[in-house]
């Protein structure tokens, strides 16, 4: 792995975005020289949709990261996003036109040129019952299962008028997978994504805490550091929220489907309740799905979407995100440019929301310095905090205060600090196992003007340097 954080940063602490960018790479950027343009118009994650290209197309982009990363010198997270079951229409020729009451059927793999079955790429009648909701084309047709034959196929009678086109999508609100959400491909690339520099991995359809278990499991037995994501975008989800927010490392607002799923208007809480949620247990969050969709065609935003990433930001989300606008839109650069603007414009004039104890559960020691640090950072006007972690974990739990202040992380390891560039407000330094570390870092910073004569820093380390969990003393430092 890189060392990415041997430079000064390309900006003024001041200027520091808290809330993270994280761009998806596609066919619009995929060269080291557009990669290296969003590191450096702030993009601070990339994502690797794993629904579509080939491991060495993956291979490839995640040398161009590294490389990027280093020259810019700035710590970035690398995220696989599994492709999670395939619930959709398998290959037909031409359009499908439907009517109100029409009854349809549905088989795996069908011929529906010989028999008049539409296709699915995923056996629905395994899992669906009689008299639950399926919808097509993103909401736009929308059906009942009236039965499941004996042969597998699947009756619905259509809700209203519409048409079907081959490989669309499938959601199947009131079905439950019963933890069958991770299929033989998403295995086969978790297996290769931990053989490569890989920061994070997404689990889609995640429909409970059990699926990221199942899914840590696994990574546990291929010995990997990857840390999971977890996309929300199931009803099933909505009603788990608090035990997936607890078990996950990270929780992605997946709005696109969550919208199908459980209606567009019960989006706006949602995202605000799992941002909430990430709060309490110090677990990113991740709001998704169109932020600047327009971009994709034109070089400026509309209001309304400008409104939106702003109102992440005032929420406190870790990050936002681009999809289709970064990996297939016509101003990718543009588009993280904007994003970055929108977030420093806010965070440099909403009111402060910080966290409070009260909303803490279960006010461990980890939390209790935590809060400490950054109560006696405001106290003071600190200039920023600068704490030593091993894991992350104390950055994470400073992170949750949502404050005002920079947070320099010092850790030993390359991974950890590309973990935590997803984190809010935390930019992240690698140095060698050291009991000075927090200081001899902020005197490096100093040296290069990062601060200045007169600066109160606070700093948060232990008394055993590097070993997890050990976070015990807190000092206030005044620069000379």
């Amino acid at each position: 792995m890189i060392d990415a954080t041997n430079k000064i940063p390309n900006v003024a602490l001041v200027d520091f975005k808290r809330t993270k960018i994280i761009a998806t790479i596609g066919p619009s950027t995929d060269s080291y020289e557009k990669i290296l343009a969003m590191i450096k118009a702030g993009a601070n994650g990339l994502r690797l949709n794993f629904s579509h290209g080939t491991f060495e197309e993956r291979a490839r982009q995640i040398s161009w990261i590294r490389k990027a990363s280093a020259e810019y010198g700035k710590p970035v997270a690398i995220i696989a996003d599994l492709q999670g079951p395939k619930i959709r229409l398998g290959d037909f020729e031409g359009i499908i036109t439907v009517q109100k009451g029409q009854s349809l059927r549905l088989g795996f793999k069908a011929d529906y040129e010989k028999s008049g079955v539409i296709p699915t790429q995923y056996n629905l009648a395994k899992k669906v019952k009689r008299g639950e909701r399926i919808f097509f084309f993103d909401g736009k047709l929308r059906g009942i299962i009236s039965s499941i034959s004996k042969d597998g196929t699947v009756h619905v009678t259509a809700e209203n008028e519409g048409i079907l086109i081959q490989r669309k999508g499938i959601n199947l609100p009131d079905t439950d997978f019963d933890g069958d959400v991770l299929t033989i491909k998403d295995k086969q690339d978790l297996a290769w994504a931990s053989e490569h520099d890989v920061d994070y991995v997404a689990q889609s359809f995640v429909q409970s805490a059990n699926d990221i278990k199942k899914l840590k499991t696994i990574l546990h037995g291929l010995a990997s550091e990857i840390r999971v994501i977890a996309k929300v975008e199931t009803r099933s989800a909505l009603e788990d929220l608090e035990s997936i927010c607890e078990e996950s490392d990270a929780v992605m607002i997946a709005r696109g489907d969550l919208a199908v799923e459980a209606s567009a208007e019960a989006v706006p809480i949602a995202q605000r309740d799992i941002i909430d949620l990430g709060i309490r247990f110090a677990t990113p969050t991740i709001v998704a799905t169109q932020m600047l969709a327009s971009m994709c065609e034109s070089p400026d935003p509309t209001r309304a979407e400008v409104s939106d990433v702003a109102t992440a930001v005032i929420l406190g989300a870790d990050c936002v995100m681009l999809s289709d606008e970064t990996a297939s839109g016509n101003y990718p650069i543009e588009a993280v440019k904007t994003m970055k603007r929108i977030i420093t414009h806010t965070q440099t004039h909403k009111r402060s929301n910080h966290t409070s104890l009260s909303e803490k559960d279960n006010v461990s020691h980890q939390v209790a310095i935590s809060s400490a640090v950054i109560r006696l950072g405001e106290q003071i006007n600190a200039k920023a905090i600068v704490a030593e972690t091993a894991s992350g974990a104390t950055a994470l739990q400073l992170a949750s205060w949502r404050p005002d202040k920079s947070i320099i992380a010092v850790t030993a390891s390359v991974r950890v600090a590309q973990q935590l560039a997803l984190v809010y407000g935390v930019k992240s330094y690698v140095r060698p196992i050291d009991k000075f570390a927090a200081t001899n870092l902020t005197n490096w910073l100093r040296e290069r003007r990062l601060f200045k004569k007169g600066d109160m820093i606070v700093t948060a380390s232990g008394k055993y340097a590097g070993v997890v969990g050990t976070t015990d003393t807190i000092k206030v430092r005044m620069l000379d």
